[in-house]
């Protein structure tokens, strides 16, 4: 089993058959057809350039018979039982992404394309698709939903700067004033327990 990362964090108790290696997917793979049983990839969205490119790596490089399996949030982020309302952060939170991915040519709404992708690259046969929500916050009854939700909050709360602040200043040319506006809401969100709002995964 092989891992591949972009940055070095993985640990150095592994199973004698697991090794990691630090290498860019966008490139292309050096990895003999045939190599691989099972090819998982997740949290992608706003970094690969060329979808199909990518999948066809995947797919030269699976035996046949292999597993291809991949993992991404989907935006915009959504009410769970009804539509936001218009004037929602949520949904400038979800534009300052669609517009980041379109001035970079590194989609974030790969959930939208990732069918025809796969297709376009050489993928053929029954294509499986499941969708979980995500809850933002602890508005679920469901105890287990409000736990997720809850530590999806606090994920969402600590990496805030993170996500928004090199797309919203470098890419997209705002003034820090108006990233700190933008932040600020999004925080004000988090608390707000009447808003129920959630995204696929």
């Amino acid at each position: 089993m092989v891992g591949t990362d972009i940055s070095p964090i993985q640990p150095l108790w592994v199973p004698p058959n697991c090794r990691f290696e630090l290498d860019n997917c966008e490139r292309p793979w050096t990895y003999p057809d045939n190599s691989f049983d099972y090819i998982h990839i997740r949290g992608l969205v706003g970094c690969i350039q060329d979808w199909e490119a990518l999948y066809k790596d995947c797919l030269r490089c699976l035996k046949p018979g292999g597993w291809f399996e991949q993992q991404e949030y989907s935006l915009p982020i959504v009410g769970n039982s009804e539509p936001l309302p218009d004037d929602s952060v949520w949904n400038a939170w979800g534009k300052v992404f669609e517009q980041a991915g379109e001035k970079t040519g590194r989609s974030f709404l790969v959930t939208d394309h990732w069918t025809e992708w796969l297709q376009n690259a050489g993928f053929t046969g029954r294509m499986n698709t499941s969708t979980v929500k995500l809850p933002i916050g602890g508005w679920p009854l469901q105890q287990r939903q409000k736990e997720v939700g809850l530590f999806n909050c606090l994920s969402l709360e600590q990496g805030l700067d993170g996500f928004a602040s090199y797309i919203c200043t470098q890419v997209l040319g705002w003034q820090p004033d108006e990233l700190t506006v933008l932040l600020a809401r999004v925080r004000a969100a988090l608390k707000d327990q009447a808003c129920h709002a959630c995204y696929d995964l």
